[in-house]
């Protein structure tokens, strides 16, 4: 399970050409190699959602190239690029975007959907899942009835469900208490466990300090202002 993502001179403007122009993310280069928990830190309006849209490849960057194992795919037709994106990346995103009016079940088994998979099997990995994560239980209730904690666990096991080799997670303790936010590190430390890399961001101390961080990446006004990795022996 490995997947090694590169930015290079990675830049993403939005409404160009207007006088409201600007760049979220202006001249990135990253490597984020296969395995590991990263953080990407900073204020509001830092370009850390954009950035984290840009290794999942759900946005194209304006200039310059992301690569995926050495591939440069930032110019793939979108078929082909929604493809690999579906067998490459989870995602966890800040509101979660379940389906309201749809079982806890269904909600996980969507992004399975496009890949063909026969519905039994899918079914019983999407169980599984939500057994591992403390939410069988609940596999047949409305996504509405949640609590927080079991809305963010839903979105877990969904972006699992392709068994991806990297996890984004955007602001994923944004809207959850301290013993919330401390389940989440233990179930992404398991996962970290497994051979994933997770790509997190976040502005929640309780994460850039947990001791399960590999590396920290701040962000301000698009580019890179530091980069932490933290000692193994500190881990």
């Amino acid at each position: 399970m490995t997947a090694q993502v590169e930015l290079a001179g990675v830049r993403k403007a939005f409404n160009e050409g207007q006088p409201n122009a600007f760049w979220a993310v202006d001249g990135i280069d990253l490597s984020l190699p296969s395995g590991g928990i990263t953080v990407v830190a900073g204020p509001s309006g830092s370009g850390k959602t954009t950035m984290l849209t840009l290794v999942g490849c759900l946005a194209r960057p304006t200039e310059g190239r992301v690569r995926l194992d050495g591939r440069d795919i930032s110019g793939l037709p979108e078929p082909f690029l929604a493809a690999l994106r579906r067998r490459t990346f989870g995602f966890v995103f800040q509101r979660f975007n379940l389906i309201r009016g749809l079982p806890v079940l269904d909600n996980v088994m969507l992004p399975a959907y496009p890949l063909g998979s026969p519905r039994g099997p899918l079914r019983r990995r999407a169980f599984e899942l939500l057994e591992r994560l403390g939410l069988a239980h609940r596999a047949e209730a409305r996504v509405e009835s949640l609590s927080g904690g079991e809305a963010q666990r839903t979105a877990i096991a969904r972006a699992l469900i392709n068994d991806p080799p990297v996890l984004i997670a955007d602001e994923p303790t944004a809207n959850l208490d301290s013993a919330l936010s401390s389940a989440f590190l233990e179930i992404v430390a398991g996962l970290r466990e497994e051979g994933r890399t997770l790509l997190l961001s976040s502005h929640d101390p309780l994460v850039r300090e947990a001791a399960v961080v590999d590396r920290v990446i701040e962000l301000r006004d698009g580019r890179v202002i530091a980069d932490r990795t933290r000692p193994a022996a500190t881990r």
